[in-house]
């Protein structure tokens, strides 16, 4: 099985973008993919439902990708203050369960973190220890506009010192044309001053909220290393 934990170097980085076209295209590629949220927040009421607004955007860009989550909570607060305004407690065991009971089903797994390893999901409970509980090697998503080379390093430090495996870095909402020497040199600075690569560059797209999901593919085949993302030879890449 392939596994993957997807993290955020910081709120709005196209974490759910990223691991929305990582799981369509390895679905387009023949992959049974599934989407796991351990925690959602921000969960949205329609018609008698409660929504998972990121795993909703994954649905819609195929189908047939499996989606669930643990535990679905209305507030966009922290975990841990979502939880506790609807009496929960958010339990390291549930999600390792749960995560467990399917693993064996699918041939690719992500699993779609929430925006920082050290994001608090209850008292001594952050991001990185569902990481470390999962066993999964972690991608960080980061945008140049909204994360400095400081925070990536920091991300990327914080990581290692908990023995997490890094599998690289992508980052999204690039500016290709931009002149600022920090952003263009980014890509250069993470791989020189840290031991994680950079394993795909994508462009900054104005209306991603209603990007195809053929369009949405494109740009992960054309901007990812896929095989070095996934740790694995794709025939139908070669």
């Amino acid at each position: 099985m392939l596994g993957l934990f997807l993290t955020g170097i910081r709120p709005k980085s196209g974490k759910t973008f990223v691991t929305a076209g990582l799981a369509a295209t390895m679905q387009s590629l023949g992959y049974s993919t599934c989407v796991y949220k351990p925690v959602v927040t921000g969960a949205l009421e329609k018609d008698g439902y409660v929504l998972a607004p990121d795993l909703v955007y994954v649905k819609n860009a195929d189908k047939n990708i499996t989606t669930y989550c643990s535990y679905l909570l209305k507030s966009s607060n922290l975990p841990c203050f979502a939880a506790q305004e609807e009496n929960k407690i958010i339990e390291k065991d549930v999600i390792f369960q749960d995560y467990y009971s399917v693993v064996d089903e699918f041939e690719c797994l992500l699993v779609n973190g929430v925006d920082g390893l050290a994001i608090p999901y209850g008292k001594d409970f952050y991001e990185e220890n569902i990481v470390q509980t999962l066993n999964l090697p972690l991608l960080l998503v980061a945008s140049p506009i909204k994360s400095s080379l400081s925070d990536i390093i920091m991300t990327i430090n914080q990581a290692q010192s908990k023995n997490i495996h890094i599998r690289g870095v992508i980052l999204n909402d690039c500016p290709f044309h931009t002149d600022d020497i920090n952003i263009k040199s980014l890509p250069n600075l993470i791989e020189q001053h840290t031991d994680a690569r950079v394993l795909g560059l994508l462009p900054h797209i104005p209306t991603i909220s209603k990007i195809k999901p053929e369009d949405m593919i494109g740009y992960i085949l054309g901007g990812v290393d896929i095989e070095s993302v996934f740790d694995v030879r794709i025939a139908k890449l070669r």
